[in-house]
């Protein structure tokens, strides 16, 4: 094991669904002696999918760490790898790796280029500020083009490509990769699955190529620094190999570049240079900024360096149940050390709690460790509190990092148990899924004392009631997945709420003058503001009020659909000397809510869902003609190899069993994509009938 904090990488493999994450991360495992056999997505043998859900589907359905070791330059690194999931559905799982990761790769399709998960996740990596290299795979399927796909990553992403290497051959006739930094030729030896690889001639007709996109890379990397500029302009030819990756790394770890590579992870071909790539320009812990937070006694910014002399700080990241240990909580170290047995803080609680063990994850596979340092990717054992976002540290030395933020469910569904004695395990059950998942929620309605369950979608919510039956074994009965709609204000109003209630002994009072109106663009959950001048209503009950106006906001005037963001000013009030307290002045903002909002202009809002559908060119007029139906807007249709692909927004309300009527449509030939974009008024006849079908009656509003 590398003892060198400089020698670590944590890396993450993102990409659209399909691209090849897990088959890639499956060679490097192969490649670097911790498997001693290849796993395979479509045989259900790969390491990294262990869950069966993953094995039986061929998808990944959740991240998965592991730690491979790589010799390079006689120096040994350790790679901290994280395989994330290509689905939509399980968006947050690249999320939340991606907030603890220095690094990604980000995995290309040759033949589908930049799809629309591939646009999200890159716009997740730029939100953490993720430098990543590109890797274009499947180089050896019909319709392969490398030269493309690097096109659509600078018009699409916004991106800088910077080809490394280029392929030799595509398609059926990809035989071998050309490295653009050192000039040479390489090709992969087919019995030893790709285990050993030889340096061959240049291709002659390739020779010209090469040299042109050489030219460009030195030219570029010449840029990086006035005395590359000047030995460039006198003699191209004195910028050396060691310049030329010294130039690339910088300006990756500053995300100005973005290298790409290629190869063909399925035939074994380009995965040993993607290794040396990762090493040569993805950062060390030592080479991002060091971690900013807040210490919740002095309420100051402090930061935290990747140094084991320092406080020991972490970030909790993900939350899972082992069959074996329990509850397990995954970390990223961002200083000091921890050692086995040892009391953290968990600042975002408050709370102590003791680890009793710290392990490396392999897939499901558990290697105890004594120790963890700063930089490291571990698993702890023994928190039972901690929550995903969670910081925990040191207890003498506090602090608070800046948690996570993760997309609201779109789907809801009805759920009940088969047998009775299940209604208590149902409930726990999920509890402990929630805790999981942070885009998972559970909630029983008021009014119909139903179990509702929401998620990202029907992918989503399938493998959620698969897990129960499998791992908690509770059977269930579903209702049909339905939308998760939210509730609105349009205007702005005002009112007065006085609370009084009086049983003998003490009684309660409360007095509250608000104004609500809607929230401004950007805005989520409740924006308060607190005018009260001159104490009329004390400084100690403001808490309550801000805590009764978010639990009146989670079920709505019109139908009880939770609101997504208001405005709430709290302009006067009075008190009572002796029957005002917190609880009469939470109980009355609840009330006072409710009441405005009944007065303003209450209006559904219903999820949008960005879409690509590729089809055959014969088919292009009953798919689009079919989206308009369901109040779908066509935004762009561009080719993809010799097929159709119409970009757009629909509402998710229309799209249920869409990939059934898709199938009709183009027998079986035509593929689509949803993913959520943002919520939108929902036309008024449409409303109504919303409305009508929850309530039997078309309620009056506004």
């Amino acid at each position: 094991m590398p003892g060198k904090i400089e020698n670590i990488r944590n890396i993450g493999i993102m990409a659209h669904i399909d691209a090849g994450k897990t088959t890639t991360t499956e060679r490097i495992l192969y490649y670097t002696g911790i498997n001693y056999k290849l796993g395979e997505v479509h045989d259900g043998t790969a390491t990294m999918d262990w869950m069966v859900q993953e094995q039986e589907r061929g998808i990944t359905i959740t991240s998965a760490a592991t730690t491979v070791y790589w010799n390079y330059n006689d120096e040994n690194y350790r790679l901290n790898i994280i395989d994330t999931p290509g689905h939509v559905d399980f968006t947050v799982e690249v999320e939340r790796s991606l907030r603890v990761l220095d690094g990604a790769i980000a995995i290309f399709c040759a033949v589908g280029g930049v799809e629309p998960q591939s646009e999200t996740v890159w716009k997740q990596a730029d939100r953490y500020h993720v430098p990543r290299i590109c890797y274009v795979n499947k180089m050896d399927r019909v319709g392969a083009d490398f030269f493309q796909v690097v096109s659509q990553i600078k018009e699409k992403l916004g991106a800088h490509p910077v080809p490394i290497q280029i392929p030799i051959g595509e398609e059926e006739e990809f035989t071998g990769i050309i490295d653009l930094i050192t000039g040479k030729a390489y090709t992969w030896d087919e019995e030893s699955f790709g285990m050993t690889f030889n340096e061959i001639p240049l291709p002659e007709h390739l020779r010209d190529l090469m040299q042109e996109h050489r030219s460009k890379l030195i030219e570029g990397t010449a840029e990086e620094s006035d005395e590359l500029l000047a030995r460039f302009m006198n003699d191209p030819e004195s910028i050396t190999e060691k310049d030329i990756i010294t130039a690339l790394r910088k300006a990756t770890i500053e995300n100005r570049i973005t290298p790409v590579m290629c190869g063909a992870s399925f035939k074994n071909k380009g995965v040993q240079l993607l290794i040396n790539n990762i090493v040569r320009f993805l950062p060390s812990p030592y080479d991002v900024p060091a971690v900013r937070g807040i210490n919740p006694f002095t309420g100051k910014e402090e930061e935290r360096h990747p140094n084991p002399a320092e406080p020991f700080t972490a970030l909790a990241f993900k939350i899972a149940t082992d069959p074996f240990v329990g509850r397990i909580t995954f970390f990223r170290v961002y200083s000091g050390k921890l050692e086995a047995g040892e009391q953290v803080l968990n600042t975002t609680t408050g709370k102590k709690e003791r680890v009793m063990r710290l392990i490396l994850m392999h897939a499901n596979k558990q290697n105890p460790i004594k120790q963890i340092e700063a930089g490291e990717i571990g698993v702890a054992v023994g928190p039972k509190e901690v929550r995903t976002g969670d910081t925990i540290c040191d207890p003498k030395h506090p602090l608070v990092l800046e948690t996570m933020a993760f997309p609201e469910p779109v789907i809801n569904m009805a759920v009940e148990p088969k047998t009775q004695e299940d209604v208590d395990k149902l409930s726990l059950s999920f509890a402990r899924m929630a805790e999981e998942d942070p885009t998972f929620r559970l909630r029983v309605d008021e009014e119909t004392g139903q179990t509702l369950i929401s998620g990202m979608g029907e992918l989503h919510l399938d493998i959620i009631c698969d897990r129960l039956k499998r791992e908690f074994n509770i059977e269930c009965n579903r209702g049909t997945p339905q939308v998760a709609y939210k509730e609105a204000i349009l205007n702005t109003v005002e009112h007065r709420e006085i609370y009084k209630k009086q049983s003998g002994g003490k009684g309660r009072f409360a007095d509250l003058f608000i104004e609500i109106s809607p929230a401004g663009q950007g805005v989520k959950g409740l924006h308060f503001i607190n005018e009260i001048k001159g104490g009329a209503i004390p400084r100690e009950f403001i808490p309550a009020i801000e805590k009764g106006l978010k639990t009146a906001m989670m079920n709505g005037p019109l139908v009880g659909f939770p609101m997504e963001s208001i405005n709430v000013r709290l302009l006067d009030g009075s008190v009572h000397p002796v029957d005002s307290d917190a609880l009469s002045f939470e109980v009355a903002a609840g009330l006072a809510f409710r009441a405005a909002s009944k007065k303003a202009r209450i209006v559904l809002l219903e999820p949008i869902m960005r879409f690509e559908v590729v089809t055959p060119s014969e088919y292009i007029g009953e798919v689009t003609s079919d989206l308009t139906k369901r109040r779908g807007h066509v935004e762009e249709v561009d080719l993809r190899i010799g097929n159709q692909v119409i970009h757009g927004k629909v509402p998710l309300a229309e799209m249920f069993g869409y990939v059934t009527t898709l199938r009709s449509l183009t027998s079986g030939r035509a593929t689509s994509m949803l993913e959520f974009s943002h919520y939108q008024a929902t036309p008024k006849e449409i409303m109504d009938e919303v409305l009508f079908k929850i309530r039997g009656y078309i309620p009056v509003y506004n």
